[in-house]
C-alpha cells in the first residue's frame, strides 16, 4: 500500500522548484534557503489550532518562497511588500509558473500598506538593525491588535539586538529553536504607543567646496551617510561639461547624481536603482537641494529602460553582495548593461573596493580603463566604450 506525500512534501516540493530570475544565477545561489522554510514551519505549527489564515502580508521575500509557500498553505489573499524589483519580478514569475491558479491572489504593497489590520506577518529578516526597526515600526503601526510577526533568518547574520528591535514595538518576542542554523522571531501584540523612528534620516555633507544633504530610509545604500567609496569618487569627478546628461546606474542614496549637478549646472541627471527605497530617497535628496527639475529616479532592472548607444556618461558604485551572499555576479550584470546603454565613445566612471580588482573586468566588458584614484580601500576608474 503506497500513500500520497503529505503538506509538508508538497511545500518542499514547491521550494525546490523555485527559480532565482530574473537575478543572477551561480551554483552557490539558491531562490529558498533553511530560513524560508523554518519560518514556514513555524508559523504552520504556531497557527495549527487557529488555521492557516486567509490572509497573509509578507515583507523581504526575496524569490517567492514566502508567498509561494503562503499560498500552497492555505492563503487566499497574500500581501507582499519587498524593495527589491528583481525580487518582485521573481516572486511573479515564480507564482505564475509554478501556482497559476493563485496568481491572481498575490498583491505588491508599499511597507506602510502591507500589514493594514493583518493578524499574521511573515518576514525574511534584513541585513542592518536600522531596516529592521524600520519595518517593525510600519507593520506594527497598521497590523491588527492581535498580530504575530514571525521573523527568520540565517543565525550567522543574527544578534540578539534584533530581538531588542522587536521588542521596542511589540509586547512579546519569542525565539524559535534552531534548524539549519536558522532560527525564527515571533514577535506578537504590537504595543499601543510606538517609539518614534529614526528614519527617513538627513544629512549634510561637504566635498571639494560643495555642500549637498541626502535624505533617506533605513533600506537605502548608507541611508543618509556618504560612503568612502562614493566620496572618494565625487573628490575626483573629472570634468563632465561635455555631457549633457548622467547615468546614475545603482544610485542608491543619489549622493553621486546630486553632487554632480550642484557641480554641472546644465547637467541632466538620470538615475535609477533596483531599491524602491533608494529611488524614493534619491528624489528626496533632488528636492532637498533644489534639484528636481533636473534629477529623475526609477526603479529598475539595471538599465532595462534605457535603449543602447543611448548614453554618453554613466556613474556606478556596484554592490558587492546579494542579500547575504557576497558575490561579484551583481557587479558584473551592472558594467555589462552599461555597456549596452553607452554609445562608443561613451564613459563609465565606476568606484569599486579595491580588493576586487574590477579593473581587468571593465577593460574587456568596456574598453579601455584608466586609474583616477585609489586609496587603501577603495578605486576609482574611467572606462570608455570602444567603438
Amino acid at each position: 500500500m503506497t500513500t500520497s506525500p503529505g503538506p509538508a512534501a508538497d511545500l518542499e516540493a514547491l521550494l525546490s522548484q523555485l527559480g532565482r530570475w530574473p537575478d543572477v544565477q551561480a551554483p552557490n545561489l539558491f531562490a529558498a534557503d533553511a530560513a524560508d522554510r523554518l519560518i514556514l514551519d513555524t508559523a504552520a505549527r504556531e497557527l495549527a489550532s487557529t488555521g492557516w489564515p486567509s490572509t497573509m502580508a509578507i515583507v523581504g521575500d526575496h524569490y517567492g518562497a514566502l508567498a509561494a509557500g503562503a499560498l500552497a498553505l492555505g492563503s487566499t489573499s497574500v500581501r507582499v511588500h519587498t524593495d527589491s524589483l528583481t525580487a518582485r519580478r521573481a516572486i511573479e514569475a515564480n507564482v505564475r509558473q509554478l501556482l497559476p491558479d493563485a496568481d491572481d491572489l498575490l498583491r505588491f504593497f508599499p511597507l506602510a500598506q502591507v500589514a493594514e489590520q493583518a493578524s499574521t506577518i511573515l518576514l525574511a529578516l534584513p541585513r542592518g538593525l536600522d531596516v529592521l526597526d524600520e519595518q517593525a515600526a510600519a507593520l506594527a503601526a497598521v497590523a491588527a491588535p492581535e498580530a504575530r510577526l514571525f521573523a527568520g533568518g540565517r543565525i550567522k547574520h543574527m544578534s540578539r539586538s534584533m530581538n531588542q528591535v522587536l521588542a521596542a514595538r511589540f509586547a512579546r518576542v519569542d525565539v524559535s529553536l534552531a534548524r539549519q542554523k536558522s532560527r525564527v522571531l515571533i514577535a506578537s501584540d504590537p504595543l499601543p504607543k510606538q517609539p518614534a523612528s529614526s528614519f527617513p534620516a538627513t544629512a549634510t555633507h561637504h566635498v571639494n567646496g560643495t555642500d549637498f544633504t541626502l535624505h533617506a530610509g533605513a533600506g537605502t545604500f548608507g541611508a543618509a551617510r556618504l560612503d568612502p567609496g562614493t566620496r572618494l569618487l565625487l573628490e575626483h569627478l573629472p570634468d563632465l561639461s561635455a555631457h549633457a546628461a548622467l547615468v546614475d546606474l545603482a544610485c542608491g542614496n543619489g549622493s553621486i547624481g546630486v553632487y554632480a549637478a550642484l557641480t554641472h549646472p546644465r547637467l541632466q541627471v538620470i538615475a535609477s536603482d533596483h531599491s524602491a527605497s533608494a529611488v524614493a530617497s534619491t528624489l528626496a535628496a533632488a528636492a532637498r537641494n533644489g534639484l528636481s527639475d533636473r534629477m529623475t529616479a526609477a526603479q529598475d532592472d539595471a538599465l532595462s529602460r534605457l535603449p543602447a548607444n543611448s548614453a554618453t556618461l554613466i556613474t556606478l558604485n556596484p554592490p558587492f553582495h546579494i542579500g547575504n551572499t557576497v558575490t561579484a555576479d551583481i557587479a558584473f550584470k551592472l558594467i555589462d548593461d552599461a555597456a549596452r546603454v553607452l554609445a562608443p565613445g561613451g564613459v563609465l566612471l565606476c568606484v569599486f573596493n579595491s580588493h576586487l580588482r574590477y579593473r581587468s573586468e571593465l577593460a574587456r566588458r568596456i574598453g579601455p580603463t584608466a586609474q583616477l584614484a585609489r586609496d587603501k580601500t577603495f578605486t576609482v576608474t574611467s572606462s570608455i566604450k570602444e567603438s
